[in-house]
């Protein structure tokens, strides 16, 4: 019996390929394509983290140098409660105005702020202060509202001080 022949190629030719440009040009266009992906990720990123340099810039003067906080008394409300049981909410908290020039018109306006508070935080329900996202649809209500009696711009963040739920 003979032996198969085998078909090699001598260690020193190169196997044909059809076409050599062909697959040069698509590992080209991987390359860029890879590159152009990796390139706008990481221009996002540096984005949205705050490195670029006009958006730092604009980001200083966005930001309330000599601002004004005025105190507000601590407020306490019924809560509404589906089981009956008495439920209450204890609230303290600052509003910022960016302007020192508008504390004195938040000051002045503050019982009319609060009287908006007051239904919106009789509404509640427990349910409703669950988790860390309650907390921050609170702080938005809250800044809707007295942006809508004190006026826009006036009152630019709200911060909580206390929230206790009894």
């Amino acid at each position: 019996m003979s032996e198969p022949v085998k078909d090699e190629a001598p260690d020193d030719v190169a196997p044909q390929t059809a076409h050599p440009g062909k697959k040069k040009g698509k590992l080209i266009a991987i390359a860029a394509a890879g590159l152009l992906v990796a390139g706008g990720g990481g221009a996002a990123a540096w984005t949205m983290l705050g490195g670029g340099g006009e958006g730092e810039e604009a980001a200083h003067e966005a930001a309330p140098e000599a601002g004004a906080y005025v105190e507000v008394p601590p407020m306490t409300v019924n809560l509404r409660s589906g089981d009956g049981k008495p439920r209450f909410l204890k609230l303290r908290f600052i509003l910022v105005a960016q302007d020192p020039a508008n504390e004195d018109v938040i000051t002045e306006k503050l019982p009319l702020i609060l009287d908006g508070f007051q239904p919106f935080l009789r509404e509640l329900r427990p349910e409703d202060l669950a988790g860390s996202a309650a907390v921050f649809r609170l702080k938005e209500e809250m800044l809707s509202r007295a942006a809508r009696v004190a006026g826009r711009g006036v009152v630019t963040d709200v911060l909580i001080q206390d929230l206790i739920q009894q």
